[in-house]
């Protein structure tokens, strides 16, 4: 509907008589929607259906007979907004809980006041739910079957917020067996990747059962060069601002420390691949602030492996 054109991207749906546009056109960093006539498609007819915001990033959108269904990313977060095509009237879905990520599942139907979607948490297994639009309720179709005597209810997630020297405010996701102590004794593992504006959500994995069973705390920091704050959260964590990346990181094991959640010899890092060239960078920065650290396939050497011809 558009030229390919330099710097913009644009993905498009088709509703009466006109094609919605998720895009990045004038500006809009964080995306936003607009609309154009069917005969009328290129740039310069789009109209914003939903304007850029600084602090909320446009994920995708999906559109019914009757609703318009956003993904949108705030604070962080992942979340489903319903707006009403016939008064403009619109809802976030409540969630219940501190930290999670859910999405737009595959909705074929057109005609319908039934969404699907797909939920986790770092409690909750990976569910698939439809959720009535008119009535608001919640119907539990399939949720990912953990082997053992899981139950969900034994563990507690949090989302806490670290305070870097810029004086920025990093989101941390955490999850622990109930029944912890802020006592500063706590073994935590602290895991990050902050790169390629890749976000790291706080989904569920049985996997970290073992070590939250044995008294463990799992953390994610969500630092700078993830997208989990929108596209500026990327842009103020690579090139020339990359060290962002790092310190953030180790902010966040400092406010961990401070807030009696571990101590330096029971915190241990965690990250692979370009996350593992976080953790190069953050062992050497602070090296007093860990008891250890799991570098996976760190990529440690970028500016020789960039440089090499071969």
């Amino acid at each position: 509907i558009q030229p390919r054109e330099k710097d913009i991207e644009y993905s498009v749906d088709h509703y009466g008589d006109h094609f919605y546009i998720r895009t990045n056109y004038d500006e809009a960093k964080n995306f936003k929607l607009m609309k154009t006539p069917v005969d009328k498609t290129t740039k310069e007819n789009w109209i914003d259906v939903i304007p850029h915001r600084d602090d909320v990033l446009l994920e995708g959108f999906e559109i019914f007979k009757n609703y318009l269904v956003v993904n949108e990313r705030i604070k962080g977060l992942r979340n489903l907004r319903i707006i009403k095509w016939e008064d403009r009237s619109e809802h976030y879905l409540d969630f219940g809980e501190e930290t999670y990520v859910a999405r737009i599942s595959i909705n074929p139907e057109f005609d319908t006041d039934i969404l699907r979607y797909l939920y986790s948490s770092l409690t909750t297994p990976y569910s698939t739910f439809d959720y009535n639009m008119i009535s608001g309720e919640k119907t539990l179709l399939k949720e990912e079957e953990v082997l053992g005597d899981f139950d969900k209810n034994n563990y507690e997630a949090k989302r806490l917020y670290a305070i870097a020297d810029d004086g920025t405010q990093i989101p941390i996701s955490l999850v622990y067996r109930k029944g912890l102590k802020l006592d500063g004794n706590n073994p935590v593992l602290l895991y990050g990747y902050g790169s390629y504006g890749a976000s790291r959500d706080p989904y569920f994995s049985s996997v970290r059962l073992s070590l939250l069973d044995r008294g463990f705390v799992y953390a994610i920091a969500h630092i700078r060069g993830g997208s989990e704050m929108g596209r500026q959260w990327y842009e103020d964590g690579k090139l020339l601002k990359k060290m962002n990346t790092f310190t953030d990181f180790n902010d966040c094991a400092e406010y961990l420390i401070s807030e009696k959640y571990t101590n330096p010899e029971k915190l241990f890092a965690m990250g692979g691949s370009a996350g593992g060239l976080l953790m190069g960078a953050i062992i050497n920065l602070q090296p007093e602030l860990y008891k250890g650290v799991v570098a996976a396939v760190p990529w440690v050497d970028v500016v020789t492996t960039m440089l090499d011809d071969d």
